[in-house]
């Protein structure tokens, strides 16, 4: 007799029914193995002992550590208001901090107003030259560092950290219309509609004081009568102060119509008639290492950012000098012979305007960094509180002790045998298999 079932229905049944039921594994069923201790005062109370033996004793050599860094940290804010103009005038000790071995550090500056400073081949005039001139009394191991520091600079305003734009940044051919959707608000394009390359706050507000070499004005000459009769400059380099990751980052730019760009506001008075031009072309940011260390932007308001250093050289003891150029308000650049005005501000580095305070800083190096003593009290403060939780809860129990029940009945312990999970019955005594725990 022939079967009359067709094909179709053949074929159907033949394939596997779908299920949304998860495999029956043991990740996919949670049953898991889980380590569920029972914390009990023999336990516990030891442990504590233990975490605050070992804590405490590494917070002490962190502060130790930290406390043999030799720094030194000068204010010089108000330099461009306070300093003498005649003659070299001692600097107020509140404006000096140091760490030195029964030493003493002290100082004195000069401002010299109307000064001119090249950038590039021009030379801009009506700034203003601030020389402070420090001794130290004891030697400062390599690598010596050279940092300057920031206060209540809130690099960290959501505003400012997403003011910018990687794209230029990493050197594409971006247009001022592909700029003008970007996120560099407010600093996106100027009124005749060029983009600001860079653009954005970060880039803009680019800290602009220069510094100058440091210079050792009396260098130890052997045999001879006075200890001063020699200078030199105590090398330090920008070379290796940005991040290797940031230095990915950042390359030349390949635009090459430089009509359709224009240097940040801040800028502007450093290049002449604030353009960028084949003479005075964009910088190559992919070897500024000085920007990239500045659009590494800071989490707290008061930071210190790395200017310079020297990896080889000791720091020995004498007398240092050092040049800021700090600019000022109503500048005229010089190029070619001729004098051209600037119909605009000068951006000077004001952090009086809002409250803030600028500093230099010298500082060496140890194994755990710099001069930072956050990190041993924490350390300490974590150990003497578990070792002061520790002897608490000893003498808790000494006094008056909790008697501890029967973990055989604890959940986990306890699994549902299957007639319980069918509902048939209870579950009687501990079994012999460990639940997984989810059985509560």
């Amino acid at each position: 007799m022939a079967d009359d079932t067709p094909p179709d229905s053949i074929d159907q049944s033949k394939e596997k029914k779908k299920s949304r039921r998860p495999a029956n594994t043991a990740f996919r069923q949670q049953r898991l193995k889980a380590w569920q201790p029972i914390l009990t005062p023999k336990t516990v109370i030891p442990l504590f002992f233990a975490i605050g033996i070992i804590c405490a004793p590494i917070g002490g050599l962190l502060l130790l550590a930290s406390a043999r860094v030799k720094y030194l940290s000068i204010d010089y804010t108000n330099c461009a208001r306070d300093a003498p103009t005649e003659e070299l005038g001692p600097m107020n000790t509140d404006l000096i901090d140091f760490a030195f071995d029964d030493t003493n550090v002290t100082a004195s500056w000069q401002r010299f107003e109307g000064v001119n400073h090249t950038y590039g081949n021009y030379v801009v005039s009506g700034l203003t030259r601030c020389v402070i001139n420090f001794k130290i009394e004891a030697e400062m191991k390599a690598p010596v560092l050279f940092y300057y520091s920031l206060e209540n600079f809130y690099q960290n305003h959501r505003r400012y950290v997403q003011s910018f734009y990687a794209e230029q940044l990493r050197g594409d051919p971006v247009t001022p219309a592909q700029v003008d959707s970007s996120s560099c608000d407010p600093l996106k394009l100027d009124d005749n509609g060029r983009a600001y390359y860079p653009c954005g706050l970060i880039a803009n507000s680019l800290f602009n004081d220069t510094f100058s070499d440091l210079r050792l004005l009396n260098v130890p000459v052997p045999n001879a009568p006075r200890q001063d009769t020699d200078e030199r400059v105590y090398p330090m380099t920008s070379n290796g102060i940005a991040w290797d990751s940031d230095k990915e980052l950042y390359k030349k730019t390949q635009i090459t119509d430089y009509d359709t760009i224009v240097p940040p506001i801040y800028w502007q008075d450093r290049y002449p008639n604030g353009s960028y031009s084949e003479e005075h072309p964009p910088p190559d940011i992919g070897e500024d290492e000085h920007f990239m260390v500045w659009m590494r932007t800071a989490g707290l308001p008061d930071f210190s950012k790395l200017y310079a250093r020297n990896d080889e050289d000791d720091m020995i003891p004498g007398t240092y000098s050092l040049e800021i150029i700090d600019s000022k308000q109503n500048a005229v650049y010089t190029m070619q012979g001729r004098e051209y005005p600037s119909n605009k501000h000068v951006p000077d580095f004001r952090t009086d305007v809002y409250a803030g305070r600028k500093k230099i800083l010298f500082t060496e190096l140890s194994v755990m960094g710099g001069h930072n003593n956050f990190l041993g009290i924490l350390w300490l403060v974590v150990g003497g509180f578990c070792v002061i939780l520790a002897v608490v809860f000893l003498i808790t129990n000494f006094i008056k002790p909790r008697k501890l029940g029967d973990h055989t009945y604890l959940s986990w312990n306890n699994a549902p045998t299957s007639a319980a999970v069918k509902g048939k019955g209870k579950a009687s005594g501990p079994p012999s298999a460990m639940a997984t725990g989810r059985d509560i």
